[in-house]
C-alpha cells in the first residue's frame, strides 16, 4: 500500500465515525423530546450536533462528548482526503 491509500482508508475509516456520531446524535436527541427526522439526518446534522451542544451545555455546564467527536471526525476525514488527492497528484 502507498501513502495514498493509506490516507484514503483513514478518511473513509473517519467518515464512518462521523457517521456512528451523527446517529449517536440522533438518538439522544430524540430521547429528549427533540423532533429529528432521520430520514433527513445526513442533510440535517450539523443542525443536530449544535442542538445536541447547546442541550448539554445547558443540562450539566458542560458541551457532551459526542459533539466533539463529530467534529474531530469530519475535519479529520477532510484533511486525509485532501491530503490524499495532494499526494496523487
Amino acid at each position: 500500500m502507498n501513502l495514498s491509500e493509506i490516507l484514503l482508508a483513514m478518511g473513509v475509516l473517519c467518515g464512518f465515525w462521523n457517521v456512528a456520531m451523527s446517529i449517536t446524535i440522533y438518538s439522544s436527541l430524540q430521547k429528549r423530546g427533540i423532533p429529528v427526522s432521520f430520514i433527513w439526518l445526513r442533510l440535517m446534522a450539523p443542525k443536530y450536533a449544535f442542538q445536541y451542544k447547546e442541550i448539554t451545555r445547558v443540562e450539566t455546564g458542560k458541551v457532551g462528548s459526542l459533539y466533539y467527536q463529530w467534529i474531530v471526525s469530519i475535519n479529520l476525514a477532510l484533511v486525509f482526503f485532501v491530503i490524499a488527492v495532494i499526494t496523487i497528484l
